[in-house]
């Protein structure tokens, strides 16, 4: 069956994040717009994922926990995985590979970590902005040893992407998926770029409620959950 999706959404844990980027209203705001499943991949950190599959649960939305992590060339990688469990080792792993830099909250903003009423639990002190050391041919396999997957993020963007650093989607770093922004170019992004059997994954990346898109592109799953998501990557990787 097809569901419609939005795979790379930020809450307010992630550095200039929304604070109205809540685990309610988000989930509320994806049911609006006529999403089945979201994912929710704030920068490095999936310390938000346990509020918001929790909430998604209690509204019939179906939440993959994720994360954008940043790989040592400070290119962005989507990370999906089959449960909040799975995706909390893989943060505090991240973590303990990322440099501490404190961060400044009149800069980028706080970074919080709610529960599922939209309280505060904490702010997250280190900025979640950093590269970590972990590199993008390592990314995939990293991920995959967590039970997750990863495929490289916003690859029509001239920064933070593996086409602006590495100038292609490389055999090394080319698993079968990319994702790409709502305003793509997909006919210009094929002339430039190596997209051969790659299937492109059109994604908000939105930072704000008001950048949220309407439900526009499905993935065919076998049933609705973050499990069926993970194997849909898997299964079709190269």
């Amino acid at each position: 069956m097809k569901y419609y999706y939005d795979f790379h959404l930020h809450s307010c844990l992630s550095p200039c994040g929304d604070e109205d980027m809540t685990p309610n209203n988000i989930v509320g705001m994806a049911k609006l717009l006529g999403l089945d499943v979201i994912a929710l991949t704030d920068h490095n950190s999936c310390a938000n994922c346990e509020a918001i599959t929790a909430v998604g649960k209690e509204a019939g939305l179906c939440v993959v926990p994720g994360m954008e992590l940043s790989t040592s060339e400070d290119i962005h990688m989507v990370c999906l995985f089959p449960d909040v469990e799975k995706a909390m080792v893989f943060s505090h792993y991240v973590r303990e590979h990322t440099t501490s830099i404190p961060n400044r909250p009149d800069i980028y903003g706080r970074q919080c970590i709610m529960n599922r009423e939209d309280e505060v639990l904490a702010q997250e002190e280190n900025l979640l902005l950093m590269a970590s050391n972990i590199s993008i041919e390592s990314a995939y396999e990293t991920v995959r040893e967590f039970g997750g997957f990863a495929y490289p993020a916003h690859i029509d963007r001239d920064s933070y992407s593996v086409t602006a650093v590495l100038g292609d989607l490389t055999p090394e770093c080319n698993h079968g998926f990319a994702g790409i922004s709502y305003d793509a170019d997909v006919e210009k992004l094929k002339k430039l770029y190596t997209l051969d059997g790659v299937e492109l994954i059109q994604s908000s990346d939105a930072h704000y409620l008001e950048n949220m898109k309407e439900a526009l592109n499905t993935i065919d799953l076998p049933e609705l959950t973050p499990q069926a998501v993970v194997n849909y990557f898997a299964r079709r990787a190269k």
